[in-house]
This record gives structure tokens, sequence and C-alpha cells, in this order.
């Protein structure tokens, strides 16, 4: 289940990874909160708008996104969105006690992180692959999703906690101080064991890689799933901060709800992280899974059983997520990865703008319970596709040493030697080094 360990670099990426991602749950649960209770009176829509905004830098820049995650290094382009999003969160703590922020205001801190995100998304996802072996890569992207939503069992909890006792303003210098710990951890790694990249010298961008993904099409339905379920589905900051309202609760109930979330998704991805390798059938059944939690929580007429399904809906969502990433990482040419990446992470992050304001319409105009409906729908439906995918592929056959069982073909990662680029071809090798042959007599 770790053997990605055995890599120091990983090793250290990784306790940063959990310092840092806790103070990200802390500001994220702070942001939301005084969105929807202090600029605010309980505007879900102006909550939507907010969490658009943060997510969609990562879709109109993604052409711009992969070719730096692709082209430059990716130690060092970390290093430079860790501290731009750290004095973000700075400058947002020293607006918000002071009475200076206000909601128009914090929609361009949210732009404004949305940018950071951006260009940081796609070089974290592709860096990991740059730590560990590719048989290791599957394994380290589950590992990578546990350490996030171990952060998110913690962070939520911490920040509503925080916001009672201390005010939310102090939340966001929490968050920037752990930002050092994930900075201190890219100094720490060692650029001398870092997996050599593969070089990609023809020309097209992101278009090349667009093009890739559209000849693939395991992975144009992964995408489709994914943006169906990150729409509609995942906009856990509207559903638990206006269900805990509905139920009574404050800031420290909408925390605890969202640490209860990551209950499940930790264990979905320990437990995808046991499996040698990301498979696209995992990833379907998750999807129904998630759709049958969302539509059961939302028919539950308590805090408490509200929150208990809530364990379901994260272990399916982050099974579903820690697959696709996986699959999408493990499958993908080397020399596209960081593009490919950075459509994915469009996909799911840039599914927000269209998913969220939908989402805080139908709450304010229905009720929480409807938006959760709408998004439990989006999950069979995703399912279904999936489905339908693999009748349609031919990829799904019955098993030659069982009559009564199934098996899907799975596409499985290739190491691929190049064709030598003719103006590199230097053929002194086989002008000097002598081949031996046996004459026959």
């Amino acid at each position: 289940m770790f053997r990605s360990f055995r890599s120091f670099n990983y090793r250290t990426w990784f306790l940063g990874a959990v310092v840092s991602n806790i103070g990200g749950w802390m500001q994220a649960t702070a942001q939301d909160w005084v969105v929807l209770t202090e600029l605010t009176d309980n505007d879900a829509t102006a909550m939507g708008v907010t969490m658009a905004l943060q997510f969609v830098p990562p879709l109109v820049l993604v052409s711009m996104t992969g070719w730096v995650a692709d082209r430059f290094d990716r130690r060092r382009v970390l290093l430079c969105t860790q501290t731009v999003l750290m004095l973000l969160a700075l400058a947002v703590a020293v607006l918000l006690p002071t009475g200076v922020m206000t909601l128009p205001l914090m929609f361009c801190f949210a732009a404004a992180f949305g940018v950071a995100n951006a260009f940081d998304a796609p070089a974290r996802q592709a860096f990991v692959s740059d730590m560990v072996s590719i048989e290791d890569t599957s394994n380290a992207v589950a590992l990578n999703s546990a350490s996030f939503n171990m952060a998110r069992l913690i962070g939520p909890a911490a920040g509503g906690l925080l916001i009672v006792a201390i005010g939310s303003g102090w939340v966001f210098v929490a968050n920037a101080v752990t930002f050092l710990a994930m900075i201190v951890a890219l100094l720490l790694i060692r650029r001398s064991e870092l997996i050599p990249r593969a070089k990609h010298r023809r020309a097209g961008g992101l278009a090349e890689g667009f093009r890739y993904v559209r000849g693939r099409s395991d992975l144009v339905v992964v995408f489709v799933m994914v943006f169906l379920i990150g729409a509609f589905g995942m906009n856990f900051p509207i559903y638990a901060s206006t269900m805990a309202l509905e139920f009574g609760r404050e800031a420290d109930g909408y925390g605890l709800l969202s640490s209860v979330l990551a209950i499940g998704s930790l264990t979905g991805a320990l437990l995808a992280a046991r499996r040698d390798r990301a498979r696209v059938r995992v990833l379907v059944l998750a999807a129904g899974g998630f759709g049958v939690a969302s539509l059961v929580s939302a028919a539950m007429p308590t805090y408490g059983t509200y929150a208990a399904v809530l364990v379901l809906v994260g272990f399916s969502t982050v099974t579903m997520l820690t697959t696709a990433n996986g699959y999408v990482q493990t499958t993908t040419d080397a020399a596209l990865r960081g593009r490919v990446l950075a459509l994915y992470m469009a996909v799911i992050m840039g599914s927000t703008p269209i998913g969220a304001p939908i989402a805080g319409w139908v709450v304010d105009t229905f009720s929480a319970r409807a938006a959760i409906t709408v998004g439990g729908v989006a999950g069979i439906l995703a399912f279904g596709i999936g489905i339908g995918w693999m009748l349609w592929s031919g990829r799904l056959h019955r098993r030659d040493d069982a009559r009564f069982r199934l098996t899907l073909d799975e596409t499985r990662p290739l190491s691929v030697i190049r064709a030598m680029d003719p103006a590199s071809f230097d053929d002194r090798t086989a002008a000097t080094t002598p081949i031996r042959v046996e004459r026959e007599d």
C-alpha cells in the first residue's frame, strides 16, 4: 500500500502536502462561511459565484498551464505558485479583521486564487510521476489523494472551530503559515533522484494533447464522467453549509460535516492505493455508488443521519477521482502527460463554474435537498455512460475460464522506445564498434 514511500523525494513531498492541505481546507471552510454569513445574508448563489470564480481560470488558461507543466522545471513552478498562494492568503487575513473586505473584493481574491491554482494543479499532478517510477505512479497518486483527504478530515473541523473561537481572519493566517511546509519540502527534494522527463519536440501545444485525448475513447469517457459529477455532484461546500443551516448548526457544524465526508474519502484513497493499477470499471462503479449515496443523503431527516451517509458519498467520490487521475497518468504518453493532465484538471475545476452557480440557484429557489438530488442524478447518468461505453467498445467479454464471469480489457501503460529523429542519428558508434559474426564452414 505504501510502496511509493521508498522514494525519499516522495516521502518529503507527502509530509509537506499533508500540512499544506490542512491549511488549505481550513481556508476553504473560512472563505465559504465568510461569503455565506458575513458578506451576505445566507446567499448560496453568492457562494456559488465565489466557487465559480475560483475555478474559471483553470479552464480559461488550460492552453498555457499544460504547456508550462511540460516545458519548465515543475519543482520551480510549484515554488512560485505556492509562494503566490501564501501571499494571497496573508492579504485576505489583513483585510478581513480590518473590515475592508467586501463581497466584490472577495470575488477578486477568489479569481486570483484560481489563477495561481491553474498553474499549480497540473504541475503538482505531473510532478508526482517525476518522483516515482511508472510502476508506482498509480500508488503515488492514490497516496496523494489520501494525504489530501487526511487533511480534509482535520482542516474543515479545525477551521470551523477557529472561526468560532478567534475569527475567520486568523484562519487565513494559519493557512499562510502551512504553505511554508510545502515550500520547505520542495527545497529539500533531491533533484538528482527525480525521474528524467521525456522531451517532446513537436509543436502543437495543448492542441496536440487534445488530439491525443480525442483519439482515446476511454479517456473521453473518463473526462465526460468526471465532468458530470464535478459540475453537478461535487458542490459540497454549498450542500454541506446549507444543510448545516437547515439543521440549525453554525460554522463548527459545517466544518464537522466536511470532516465526516473526509472519513469516507480517506478510506477510498487508501483502498485505491492497494490496487496495482487504476481500472475503468472501478471508476464506473464508483460513479454509480456516488449517485445512489447522494440520492439517499438528500432524503435523510436529521443532522446525524445525513452525516452518516456523507461517509459513503466521500468514499465513492474519492474512489472515482483517484482512479480517474491514476488512469490518466499511467496510460498517457509521458511526453504529453502535462498537457493531458491540464485538460483533466480543466474538466474537474472547470466544471465548477458551470455547476456551482446552478447548485446555488437550485438551493435558493427550491432547497438544498433538491440540489443534492440533481447531483445524484448526474452520478447515475455518468454510471450509465460508463456502462454504455464498456458495451459499445467491445472490451467487455466473457472470461475464458469462467462461463458466467465478465472481464474488461484495460488500457495498460506501455514503455515505448520512440523512433530516433534522423537529424540526431549518429552512425559513429556503428562504424567503430565491431560486430563479431561466426562463419559457417
